[in-house]
């Protein structure tokens, strides 16, 4: 067993709002014997990181320190209590369940009338927001009122009814988890992996999408349903490169989503989620015009929706937001806004830390390496790739890492660390070669980089980044090797030495 004293309290107290905190010494002080839990409590909260050793020391006079163990129990689930009541009416589903838990308080005092009508105006919304796993407990109790009558009053039409309810909303929930299913195994590879760069990898894709489910958009029965059959094809056609049926299938998810806000409202991160990948692809199909319009869109959403109390969709819409702008903005060459977005990034990532995942985290240290090394802020662009190559937590995200791997031999070149060049050859060879990662690619890069450190790029200079400008160009566009040239333009760099022009020059006329 673990010696490591748990902080979990310590989490749960530290995310609560001061209004949570407050309710629940209103609540702790009407359901608990003493004030101790209320102390106790004040005493973790006060702590920024849990040390068990002092609270056993402050506490050792009080009973409950020689149960330690079950104290904290107590008291996290005592706050939990409090949170339940204080979040009661923070969603629908929680409204929903609260009615139904009105409903058996009904059933029980034998006041069946009042119970039907409750679980009649809960069917109603669960219905129009299709919640459907509630449904099927309102129906539970619809069948309880009718057997405590011995049936009364109902013809067999009645129960067949019941039998197609049932059987609507089972195949519903069947043919939803069917999809997520599809869904979750294609973004595993996707997160581990990223895009296809081979044969053998498009298949893998190809198996996955290979499903009779996913013939037609009218076989998803549901709108959430509908949702995932888009989500599905525009994520496959990303891992597949074809970034103009991705695009299609964004836009038919965004149409779906504004058409049925009542859906969603609960959910704006779905919406600004689909926003961020619709931006980034379109602003991929040189489509700017739709790119800031949809980020305009992504902007509003905290006019739109009410996430104030919502720490998850605030932390998801910083990343989606900020990783999309500053991608968009080096995409374009505009280097400078790219960086004034740094400051607002780093406060979000200090903010957040720990919340955000660590992919995510990576994307921001890519872009925000690439965004100073359009500015020729080599140094701090090194240090932003480091973050990636120094993270083991990012390594297990293959793609961010191989890239970040000849990136940081690029902003080598540029600093002229020759002394540190060899050894980043190195282990990028070695890194690469052990994870089969060394596609057409890398090998060209590679090769590049081992002439430049045997001195056969002295002579002529200008000759050898033309040479290796001519071998990237036809990569750029070929479906296996693209996916890397997403994290940087490779191409331009290449350009812009063997043409003696500023990398962002290239990069901009290359965006018009």
């Amino acid at each position: 067993m673990s010696r490591t004293a748990s902080d979990h309290l310590h989490q749960l107290i530290h995310s609560l709002t001061p209004a949570e905190k407050r309710h629940f010494k209103l609540f702790a002080s009407r359901h608990t014997e003493d004030n101790k839990y209320v102390q106790l409590f004040d005493s973790i909260a006060s702590q920024k990181k849990y040390d068990e050793k002092f609270i056993l020391e402050k506490f050792k006079k009080e009973s409950f320190i020689k149960r330690f163990s079950i104290a904290k129990a107590r008291l996290y689930h005592s706050i939990l209590r409090s949170l339940d009541i204080f979040n009661s009416s923070s969603s629908l589903d929680a409204e929903l369940k609260r009615e139904l838990h009105f409903a058996e308080i009904l059933y029980k005092k034998s006041l069946y009338d009042q119970c039907a009508k409750v679980l009649t105006s809960a069917k109603k919304y669960a219905s129009k927001y299709e919640r459907n796993s509630l449904l099927l407990e309102i129906y539970q109790w619809e069948k309880k009122l009718i057997e405590k009558d011995n049936y009364s009053g109902k013809t067999q039409q009645d129960i067949n009814r019941f039998l197609e309810e049932d059987k609507l909303i089972a195949e519903r929930i069947k043919n939803f988890s069917d999809y997520w299913n599809i869904k979750s195994r294609l973004f595993m590879i996707l997160n581990k992996s990223g895009k296809a760069r081979t044969k053998e990898e498009l298949q893998n894709f190809k198996q996955i999408i290979d499903n009779t489910l996913l013939k037609a958009e009218s076989e998803a029965l549901s709108v959430e349903t509908k949702y995932l059959y888009h989500h599905i094809y525009s994520a496959y056609f990303f891992g597949t490169g074809d970034y103009n049926k991705c695009c299609e299938h964004l836009q038919k998810n965004i149409e779906l989503i504004e058409n049925n806000k009542h859906i969603f409202e609960e959910e704006p991160n779905i919406y600004f989620s689909v926003l961020t990948n619709l931006i980034y692809i379109s602003s991929q199909l040189k489509k700017y015009n739709e790119a800031f319009s949809c980020l305009k869109k992504l902007r509003l959403v905290p006019r739109e929706f009410d996430i104030s109390k919502n720490e998850d969709l605030q932390i998801k819409l910083f990343s989606s937001s900020f990783s999309i702008e500053i991608t968009l903005y080096n995409t374009l060459g505009d280097f400078e806004k790219a960086m004034e977005l740094i400051p607002h990034i780093e406060e979000g990532l200090e903010k957040f830390s720990g919340k955000i995942n660590k992919l995510r985290e990576a994307y921001f240290y890519s872009s925000m390496g690439v965004a100073c090394f359009g500015a020729e802020k080599y140094s701090t662009a090194l240090r932003w790739v480091n973050k990636i190559l120094n993270d083991r937590e990012i390594e297990e995200h293959q793609d961010i890492h191989c890239f970040a791997k000849i990136f940081s031999l690029i902003i080598q070149i540029e600093l002229k660390q020759k002394d540190m060049l060899p050894h980043t050859f190195k282990s990028t060879h070695r890194y690469l070669s052990k994870r089969k990662r060394v596609y057409k690619f890398e090998s060209v890069m590679l090769r590049f980089v081992e002439q430049l450190m045997k001195g056969k790029t002295t002579t002529s200079e200008k000759n050898n980044y033309g040479k290796l400008f001519s071998e990237l160009e036809p990569l750029e566009n070929d479906a296996f090797e693209q996916p890397v040239f997403e994290f940087f333009d490779f191409t331009s760099w290449a350009k812009s030495k063997a043409e003696n022009w500023y990398f962002r020059q290239i990069v901009e006329e290359k965006a018009k």
